[in-house]
């Protein structure tokens, strides 16, 4: 076994802070690389120590894996956690690191090349007793076989690219005269983002809940799993809010979802913290979707109702050491959700928003977590994924977690930018939400921008209202007019709560 001293995070913001701060506590010595567009970021600050690798355009630094393993060999680093995103899920970057003698925290080359495809997972998972979506095995190479295999399934159909994620290559055909067309989008869409044009078919499930399940293993063959997150609500089938444990569920379904997250994991001699991921169909029926060999965006809610630190098992697992949890160690206790607070215009079809935090003040209290990488007075860069901070709340149950984000959101004060925030409360409040009855086609369904506009514009007509009765009081006393303004201020100051203006 390996001690770990020091470590490179070969990444930025919020995710190389939570990284960092674990590692501290562990008396490890961490290094910060940067890109020049981040040289006044927090985690640039808090390390111990910080190199610039590079201009602000990420293929010139954060993807530069040969400048990230120069700089330790120079600064005598014994360990780099990608974090998640950039080269978190590269396997050729994972065997270089292997190759300069530096432990990689995170799974092995060979079960992130397994896992990265779409197709070898399942093909890896197929050897044990996993229920899959139907589809092609392979990809599609045969436009006439693939479409005769799609009348078999059955439309709708989801065309995927077999490489990466995020939503991109992937296209639902609902009729075989929009194949065609939709399989170009698809093949070309997933050749721009990942390099390869590989796509696969499988039925489409018309309305999905996301339900993924944290997994750790180790380098000695013990997997255990740390129960579910709901992570159904998303826009462009990107998450936007999860919650652990998952409303819609039973116990006896739980069970055997972890158990097949094991076998997924088993499959690719897997180690290190991993996230297998399902789809729940509308009679409670799962299917294994994919695995992700990183750190999950939304670890966080799985942390506070398990009460396990994640990366701190990563780096132990990392060095070598036989995990010391047991399945029947770990209990599900409370609720957890997360939001993340992402720099775009909900009213504006959440496309990015950049410019400066001209106010930034973070929620508190009981309960309340924060994990971010930005501070007030910082721009928001355009280089980047537009997430500023993931905003977790925690309680003994759903609805005083509900509640507790509901309060975070109000206290949360950003400007400057326009936020999800907004868009997060509405879904808190939204009594599809509250009641559990929500799938994947959420936002699809029963959000439209205006009602965002709408609510701002029905709270700024009463502030309005109050403001006019006040000004036509004309007869009241001195006190009387020094109360309304006080009023007045009053309702400012909640209309801005409200609305993070």
């Amino acid at each position: 076994m390996s001690s770990i001293k020091k470590i490179l995070v070969a990444n930025r913001g919020e995710i190389a802070l939570r990284i960092m701060r674990t590692a501290r506590e562990m008396n490890i010595a961490t290094v910060a690389v940067f890109s020049e567009a981040d040289r006044k970021s927090p985690h640039v600050r808090y390390a111990d120590e910080a190199v610039c690798i590079g201009p602000a355009a990420s293929s010139e630094s954060y993807l530069r894996g040969d400048k990230i393993i120069q700089v330790c060999r120079e600064l005598h680093v014994d360990a780099i956690h990608p974090g998640y995103g950039f080269l978190s899920e590269n396997a050729g970057f994972a065997q270089m690191v292997r190759e300069a003698g530096i432990i990689f925290i995170g799974p092995s080359p060979e079960a992130i090349e397994i896992m990265g495809s779409k197709l070898a997972a399942k093909q890896a998972a197929s050897r044990y007793n996993i229920p899959m979506v139907p589809g092609t095995e392979t990809a599609i190479t045969d436009r006439m076989e693939a479409k005769t295999r799609a009348r078999e399934i059955g439309y709708p159909i989801l065309i995927k690219a077999s490489a990466g994620g995020g939503g991109k290559g992937m296209r639902v055909v609902d009729n075989e005269s929009d194949f065609d067309e939709q399989m170009d989008r698809a093949v070309s869409e997933a050749q721009t983002s990942f390099g390869d044009g590989s796509v696969f078919i499988e039925k489409y499930i018309t309305s999905p809940k996301h339900i993924e399940i944290q997994i750790l293993g180790d380098q000695h063959g013990n997997i255990i799993h740390l129960f579910e997150r709901e992570c159904s609500i998303q826009r462009r089938h990107q998450k936007v809010i999860e919650e652990a444990p998952s409303i819609s569920i039973t116990n006896e379904t739980r069970v055997e979802m972890g158990r097949c997250a094991i076998d997924v994991a088993k499959s690719c001699g897997y180690y290190g913290a991993g996230t297998v991921e399902f789809i729940l169909d509308e009679q409670g029926n799962f299917y294994f979707l994919e695995m992700n060999t990183r750190l999950q965006v939304e670890h966080p809610v799985t942390e506070q109702i398990t009460g396990v630190d994640l990366v701190k098992q990563m780096i132990f697992i990392a060095e070598g050491k036989p995990l010391t949890l047991k399945q029947s160690d770990l209990a599900i206790k409370g609720h957890a959700i997360e939001v993340r607070v992402y720099a775009e215009d909900a009213t504006n079809n959440f496309l990015p928003d950049v410019g400066t935090l001209h106010t930034y003040i973070k929620p508190g209290g009981n309960g309340v977590r924060v994990d971010d990488g930005f501070e007030q007075g910082m721009d928001i860069p355009i280089y980047y994924d537009p997430m500023i901070a993931k905003l977790i709340t925690y309680g003994a149950d759903r609805e005083e977690t509900i509640q507790k984000m509901i309060r975070a959101i109000d206290e949360y004060q950003i400007s400057g930018v326009q936020t999800t925030l907004p868009f997060c409360k509405f879904v808190m409040n939204h009594p599809v939400f509250r009641s559990g009855n929500f799938d994947t086609n959420f936002v699809i369904n029963h959000f439209l921008p205006q009602m965002l506009t709408e609510e701002i514009s029905s709270d700024s007509a009463r502030l309005a209202a109050i403001i006019s009765t006040h000004l036509l009081q004309k007869t009241q006393s001195d006190t009387d007019l020094n109360n309304a303004s006080e009023n007045k201020k009053a309702s400012l100051w909640k209309l801005r709560r409200m609305h993070n203006l």
